[in-house]
């Protein structure tokens, strides 16, 4: 069975092979889990400011102050989302979910008994917060591990929850809260969060390995020809000179030095090597037939190491790009073995939410991507490596190894040099200052303009499902070839922006509802597009490294958003202010965005120079 329970053994020999993602089985009840997980998590987090206004007269206390209840929560959640990644590659998606679920509502429920805002930061900022970032990262990675083909379509139908969720709970909330008051709706909040308990436990983690297919008599008497044939042209190699062929293989020092492997043919046979090979005659084999070389022995003392995630060889396009491997890494599944963690991070398009299609390796060669797509972290695999082997993060706090490369990857602040990934992560940070100051504060701004209670909720319900409608139009659309997603995307940040900010001249319920309509569908670029756009800029490669440090700075910046816009209404007495400052905001980092084509044209000619100065420096 392609979803059945998570394999004890790994592809490590010709017994087992590797079980592709299924596109569909189990898949379906994982989609539904992680989508009514958005619902919950996403339903509560985006109508939460039909709680603030209740809070700020409750508590008698300024909108800066009770809008931090917010803004901790939602930082936390982003923020925390390299802690989770190492979390879930050590433990899962489906236990770390369950564990989030049970502590977002454990800070919820103990909510109810708050004396004043100061006791909420901590109870619904910090431990709801905490607990909903454990939700939110499995929610995604569970939906792409059983997704290639069909990804786009079944993440597309798991991220819609949020919209729902909102356009759902804005109502609900404030029925909840006319009825049994702000305490009596949080503990029926809490209730409603302990199901994704529930739909957590959907979450059930993807076999990786099977028992590989019996070969048939003819097969074994084909491979038997085939090595006898190998054996006449290694003997020929051997009393000729020279060698005509263009392919090599290069020698590989015994401490651990990269190896390099060319080759014009591979296919999905394991390729093993030892640690050190240097004998010229395996280099010849390696170059008449290298499907069918195998080097017995361990001449550095360590297990013998596997070729290309899964133990599968490079793909022909990877070889001829001159595909880079570590002889101190292994396989991802051997990586799982040794240190009994899910590994699922290592895979390097778990964030991935885009159809596979607009990845040029996956186009090229859809089967042997699956056997590719798995990052290998440094020293994962090593046959020495303890199971219960301890890292310490910044000398102080001990961690797996699983947790430590999986923060790792995520906190590599080395990106930080790309001028690219700068603009980008500048113009996020900038969308997240804006980007839930409608949520908290739409309501509070429509009862002052005498706008009825529950009709000024129903501003969040419009905000939901336009949203939804936003991210299902511009997901479609983004995936058309004759579209530049990256256009899209500023534009839509753009006219978000702009909406904002002239919300201010807003004065009636129709004009609001026109308002809150733009927004929720210009936003849905923002959420929906962000990972798709970072692998065009960046690449598969980078995408978990690059939206790891962009959590980190969502986090810092939907901090502190709300209270400074809080603060202008406190001091002006008119949420003008902060709406003007939260679309100007959006605006500007959909705008400096489009001058990431300049921007790369100019890196590139950059480049150029320096490699031609390193050409023609002299050699001493």
């Amino acid at each position: 069975m392609t979803h059945g329970a998570p394999a004890k053994k790994t592809p490590t020999n010709d017994d087992e092979e590797v079980v592709p993602p299924p596109d569909g089985g189990w898949g379906w009840a994982v989609v539904f889990g992680s989508f009514m997980i958005h619902i919950i998590a996403d339903g509560f987090t985006y109508t939460l400011g039909i709680f603030i206004v209740e809070l700020m007269w409750y508590f008698d206390e300024g909108s800066e102050r009770t809008s931090w209840i917010a803004s901790i929560m939602v930082g936390v959640t982003l923020g925390s989302g390299p802690i989770v990644s190492s979390l879930v590659n050590k433990y899962g998606c489906r236990t770390i979910t369950i564990v989030g679920a049970l502590i977002a509502a454990f800070g919820l429920g103990i909510s109810t008994l708050a004396n004043g805002v100061t006791t909420l930061y901590v109870t619904i900022g910090l431990l709801a917060g905490f607990g909903f970032g454990l939700i939110y990262l499995p929610a995604i990675v569970s939906v792409t591990c059983y997704f290639e083909k069909k990804r786009s379509f079944a993440t597309g139908i798991a991220v819609c929850g949020s919209g729902i969720g909102t356009f759902i709970f804005a109502p609900l909330t404030e029925a909840l809260i006319n009825t049994y008051g702000w305490r009596g709706a949080l503990l029926i909040v809490t209730a409603i969060t302990l199901n994704c308990i529930i739909f957590g436990a959907l979450f059930r983690p993807l076999e990786t390995t099977r028992p590989r297919r019996k070969r048939t008599t003819s097969e074994m008497a084909v491979e038997m020809v085939e090595k006898e044939k190998l054996m006449a042209i290694n003997e020929e190699s051997d009393n000729s000179p020279t060698d005509s062929a263009r392919r090599s293989v290069h020698d590989i020092a015994a401490n651990g030095e990269t190896r390099k492997i060319d080759q014009d043919k591979a296919t999905n046979n394991t390729l093993t090597v030892s640690t050190a090979v240097g004998d010229a005659s395996l280099a010849r084999m390696a170059r008449s037939q290298p499907h069918l070389l195998q080097v017995p022995g361990d001449v550095a003392g360590e297990d013998n190491r596997k070729f290309g995630s899964y133990g599968n060889l490079p793909s022909n396009r990877d070889a001829e790009m001159g595909m880079i491997v570590s002889s101190r890494k292994g396989s991802t599944a051997e990586t799982r073995s040794h240190h009994g963690g899910s590994g699922v991070m290592y895979r390097k398009d778990a964030l991935y939410s885009g159809s596979m299609l607009n990845i040029p390796e996956y186009r090229a060669d859809p089967k042997g991507f699956s056997g590719s797509v798995m990052r290998i972290p440094d020293d994962a695999g090593s046959g020495t490596t303890n199971e219960n082997e301890k890292v310490k993060v910044c000398g102080l706090i001990p961690c797996s190894k699983e947790s430590y490369d999986a923060y790792k990857e995520m906190m590599d602040f080395g990106l930080l040099k790309d001028p690219v990934f700068i603009l980008f992560t500048v113009s996020n940070f900038c969308t997240s200052i804006g980007f839930n100051v409608p949520y908290v504060y739409i309501k509070d701004k429509a009862l002052e303009l005498g706008i009825p209670s529950a009709n000024a909720s129903f501003l969040l319900s419009v905000v939901g499902i336009a949203n939804t409608v936003g991210r299902v139009i511009l997901g479609y659309i983004s995936d058309k070839p004759w579209l530049n997603r990256l256009w899209l995307y500023n534009g839509a940040l753009t006219i978000c922006g702009l909406a904002t900010a002239f919300s201010a001249f807003c004065d009636d319920y129709v004009t609001l509802i026109v308002y809150c309509a733009t927004f929720g569908f210009t936003i849905g670029a923002y959420v929906g597009l962000t990972s798709v756009i970072l692998v065009d800029l960046l690449g598969l490669e980078k995408l978990t490294n690059a939206f790891g440090l962009l959590l980190l700075f969502q986090g810092i910046a939907s901090l502190v958003g709300p209270p400074i816009a809080g603060r202008l209404k406190d001091n002006l007495g008119s949420y003008d202010a902060g709406f003007y400052l939260a679309g100007s905001m959006i605006a500007a980092s959909g705008l400096m965005l489009f001058f990431i084509p300049c921007l790369q044209r100019w890196t590139k000619s950059k480049t150029k120079v320096a490699d031609v100065s390193t050409k023609m420096a002299p050699i001493h």
